[in-house]
């Protein structure tokens, strides 16, 4: 275990509890006196004053000296409090967080970043704080530590997590349109829990959610499918939007091209609905970095093996309706689907298309858009399947010669 410091909480508790104890004393005596006096010398007791004393010297020294006390006790040990919030431990672990609109990042000496505060408890813990825009407040109520984050300006914190557990972390300074999300935690763990995760590295597949996490999009943009202030980057590679465009509307779909101007230039194309507040990332992140998280997107926003289309083929059904060696069923056969030229009609107009990669990834996902001349419109839509899905059925088809 590390040693024990004093910890924020020892030195701001003691403090508060101090003054908010005296100022209950002096409350209920003030009320107490006030009342008394009330009724000692209301005017039915007293319709004459009777009173002579010109003064009290013993009450006016009391009155002055008792508060003069008062108030410069509550100075020393505020002072005390301070001074142990300002003196950092030697042997604190050093983090710094970077506060953006609307994000936090953590950063640690070996380079490790995340979206949320990992700490081993009992360790002293310094956090150097930097802000990218605006001004910003790093306020963690459960271990009294509220600090604000000026661009351009060194500021730190520093606290200790006597116990395991998950603590809030909020900006406590209005920061713009997404402030009330500007929410992450501190994760307290066993030190020698923390020492994993601390030098635990992700392979490949797990670089792009790194990276997203230590540029802070994560505070904005969900992987669950949840919108935010942006939208979510849940199987974002394939869908179709509609974007503002030099402020006209037009659907386009999101592909590499999309992705890399949408991390360079934000307010090029505008997801219509959501608010341009996206700064540029231009000169911060590296081209390789975009493309890795471009590949991370492109699998749907999850660390997962790529699925197998053979397999999906069987567990969704489609085999049962579609052949693989050129008879005729339901529906027509997949051997030599890909790139044939197919007779649909479209809303009742007959049409001549082919069968490219568009075309089938529209028939999984919309059955009913384009129905193949002869065959009945009895698919069911498959919207329900993941973009890297999607991707590995349209490839499986590819490939059926």
């Amino acid at each position: 275990m590390y040693p024990n410091p004093l910890t924020t909480t020892q030195a701001v508790d003691p403090v508060f509890k101090f003054i908010l104890g005296v100022c209950i004393v002096l409350l209920v005596g003030i009320t107490l006196t006030m009342i008394a006096f009330v009724i000692r010398y209301h005017r039915s007791r007293s319709p004459e004053p009777t009173s002579q004393a010109s003064g009290n010297v013993w009450l006016e020294t009391v009155w002055i000296a008792f508060p003069t006390v008062l108030v410069l006790a509550m100075f020393w040990f505020g002072w005390e409090g301070y001074l142990s919030l300002r003196n950092v431990p030697k042997n604190a672990l050093k983090v710094t967080a970077t506060a953006r609109q609307w994000s936090w990042s953590f950063t640690y000496d070996n380079g490790k970043t995340s979206s949320k505060l990992y700490v081993p408890v009992g360790k002293p813990v310094l956090v150097n704080l930097v802000s990218l825009d605006v001004l910003h407040g790093f306020y963690l109520p459960a271990f009294r530590v509220k600090h604000d984050v000026v661009p351009n300006m060194k500021n730190h914190v520093w606290f200790v997590a006597e116990k395991s557990g998950s603590y809030d972390l909020f900006c406590s300074v209005y920061c713009g349109t997404g402030h009330s999300g500007m929410i992450t935690s501190v994760e307290a763990v066993p030190p020698a829990q923390f020492e994993t995760w601390l030098n635990q590295r992700g392979g490949a597949e797990h670089a792009g959610k790194e990276l997203l996490e230590k540029h802070g999009c994560l505070g904005c943009h969900t992987l669950d499918g949840t919108p935010k202030v942006g939208p979510t980057l849940k199987d974002i590679w394939g869908r179709s939007v509609t974007v503002l465009t030099n402020g006209k509307e037009r659907t386009i779909t999101v592909d590499d091209r999309y992705l890399r101007r949408s991390i360079l230039e934000p307010k090029a194309d505008l997801v219509k609905g959501y608010p341009p507040v996206m700064p540029s990332f231009k000169g911060q992140i590296t081209d390789d970095d975009i493309k890795t998280i471009i590949n991370f997107l492109h699998a749907g926003g999850e660390a997962a093996p790529k699925p197998d289309g053979a397999k999906l083929a069987r567990e969704k059904g489609c085999l049962a309706c579609h052949s693989l060696d050129g008879s005729s069923g339901v529906g027509p056969t997949f051997k030599g689907l890909y790139q044939k030229r197919l007779t649909v009609l479209q809303n009742g107009i007959r049409m001549t298309i082919t069968a490219d990669d568009t075309y089938l990834r529209e028939s999984i996902l919309k059955p009913k858009a384009k129905i193949v001349e002869g065959f009945q419109p009895v698919m069911p839509d498959f919207s329900d399947l993941k973009t890297d899905e999607v991707q590995a059925l349209v490839e499986f088809i590819e490939g059926v010669k």
